[in-house]
């Protein structure tokens, strides 16, 4: 079986090298040449274009949103074009869920399946092939991509056979991830105005009853100072502006949301868009002058 992986990012790289290992004939496309030289050095095949994949039987698109998606699949010299009949796409990022179905509908058209299959985990997950996948789509669809889908994820939930359910139960995923970093970054810096001692915060309250696994993951960040891009801020301006866009559209109402959403919007309104998404803490910083870990040195 031959697989393409588009996007090798964060999440990409671990999938890429995941199915390398796995057994599988991997073509990885990225812009980057840093990202090619790291996945050819895995022992997969990395082109710049994606009109240079070739066949391919499988091919999942991890990239940031449904506009990349859109370009990856139907933009000149897309993908969908080359690929031939009967191959399946999975499409892996984070969009809204009326998005899906509209890609089903034209890759059907072109004797293409489709399955609609946002991701989750981290890039440690995704190293590991044991990230999980939310995922849609037909029978068909799933038996054609189930030895891509084995070597990515450690758990797949087939939400239902529709386009669509699987970025809905994802949308859910990124209201509560988004809000949990926003709670964690409000409780760290809360507990260095009070004079607490940042890394015994952090060891306790990842043993006790108000831990999350985004306390523990994100907020080892702010205890090293080290808020290297793993998932950004615009990542949760992006994911949570889904979130509060179908609540307008089913009229609903979703303060805790809205009040996360605007943290990460500070926080990229004050230029830290591209800092990993923990950095929502340094908006507390900015307001309140609290001191917190650096590794930037003095000068």
């Amino acid at each position: 079986m031959r697989v393409g992986i588009v996007g090798l990012g964060a999440m990409g790289m671990g999938a890429a090298q995941s199915c390398v290992r796995a057994g599988l004939e991997t073509v990885g496309c990225d812009l980057s040449a840093d990202a090619r030289a790291t996945f050819e050095a895995a022992g997969g095949t990395a082109v710049s274009a994606v009109t240079e994949m070739g066949h391919l039987d499988a091919v999942l698109i991890l990239v940031v949103n449904a506009t990349q998606t859109e370009a990856v699949l139907f933009g000149e010299n897309g993908l969908a074009e080359k690929l031939s009949k009967g191959a399946v796409v999975l499409a892996g990022a984070t969009t809204a869920p009326e998005y899906p179905p509209t890609v089903a509908a034209r890759l059907e058209a072109l004797g293409l399946q489709f399955i609609d299959a946002p991701v989750s985990g981290g890039a440690a997950k995704a190293m590991a092939g044991s990230m999980t996948i939310m995922a849609a789509g037909s029978g068909a669809a799933f038996q054609k991509g189930a030895a891509l889908l084995d070597a990515i994820a450690e758990k797949v939930y087939k939400i239902g056979d529709t386009p669509g359910q699987g970025a809905t139960v994802k949308m859910i995923n990124q209201l509560l991830a988004g809000v949990h970093i926003a709670a964690m970054a409000e409780a760290f810096a809360l507990a260095s105005r009070a004079g607490a001692d940042l890394e015994t915060v952090y060891e306790v309250i990842s043993n006790s009853a108000g831990g999350s696994w985004m306390f523990q993951n994100r907020g080892q960040s702010i205890v090293d100072g080290d808020y290297t891009p793993k998932s950004a801020v615009d990542i949760f301006v992006k994911d949570l502006g889904i979130v509060l866009d179908a609540g307008r559209s089913m009229t609903f109402p979703l303060p805790l949301s809205a009040a996360a959403h605007q943290q990460f919007l500070a926080a990229s309104a004050g230029g830290l868009g591209r800092e990993n998404d923990s950095a929502v803490v340094k908006v507390f910083q900015k307001l309140t002058g609290i001191d917190l870990p650096t590794t930037e040195k003095p000068e």
